[in-house]
């Protein structure tokens, strides 16, 4: 999320329909104002509100308090304001497996379990399509670094789609690689490229999807299904 900071003022009735989407979100996930607020780190943040709607006081919210609010919640900073898309959007992830971008992962000998290595929470919300897979090996360095996260939809798309364009894939001899792909010299093949390692060239390729979104490494947190809804959140929360 994009934390903007600015300060907008609104009216006193859109001040309360903010409050009731902030509440809504409290209620849904048993959490107390003042709990939510310390754990954004604006510990006034919803007592001020409240307060504001109460007395009618237009000074308003910034959109910096909500953008803070807004994970605590699990929402968006753009559903709190002006109820813009969904009060509780996908940001989980699976991750179903490693992925090499340098190193050379064969999926059949890979033991993933079929739930996949591990879910993820991403910073942003996602389609339920989506899957993901974790960067090992550093050919594709400085793009990207071993540990990294990349997003993809699940039912990828024609590996012609992709040609320029980086891409996960997976060749007809059962590799999985993240790549660019260039057409290769025979039709129907296809080179698979590194930033800082030789091209892989004339594989056949099974699946292919674009790289829709990179979570840097340490800055994605693990989670088992069981722990989704457990956030590090102040004991009163």
């Amino acid at each position: 999320m994009h934390r903007l900071q600015t300060s907008v003022i609104l009216p006193s009735m859109d001040l309360e329909d903010v409050l009731a989407r902030i509440e809504q979100r409290l209620a849904a996930l048993g959490l107390s104002a003042h709990g939510a607020s310390l754990a954004a780190r604006k510990p006034d943040a919803i007592r001020n509100l409240k307060r504001a709607v109460k007395s009618g006081d237009r000074r308003g919210i910034t959109t910096e308090t909500l953008s803070a609010l807004a994970p605590v919640l699990q929402t968006t900073a753009a559903w709190l304001l002006g109820g813009t898309g969904e009060a509780d959007p996908n940001t989980h992830v699976r991750v179903v497996g490693r992925i090499g971008a340098g190193a050379e992962i064969l999926p059949e000998v890979e033991q993933i379990p079929p739930e996949g290595l591990f879910e993820v929470e991403v910073p942003f919300p996602i389609p339920e399509t989506s899957i993901a897979f974790e960067v090992e090996g550093d050919s594709m360095w400085p793009r990207y670094d071993p540990g990294d996260i990349i997003l993809c939809w699940r039912e990828g798309t024609d590996a012609e789609e992709v040609i320029g364009w980086e891409a996960a894939v997976r060749t007809a001899d059962g590799k999985r690689y993240l790549k660019r792909i260039r057409r290769g010299a025979v039709p129907g093949t296809f080179d698979l490229e590194s930033h800082n390692a030789a091209p892989i060239r004339g594989v056949l390729l099974e699946w292919a999807a674009q790289i829709q979104a990179v979570v840097r490494a340490g800055q994605w947190r693990r989670f088992t299904p069981g722990q989704r809804n457990k956030k590090a959140l102040p004991p009163d929360a």
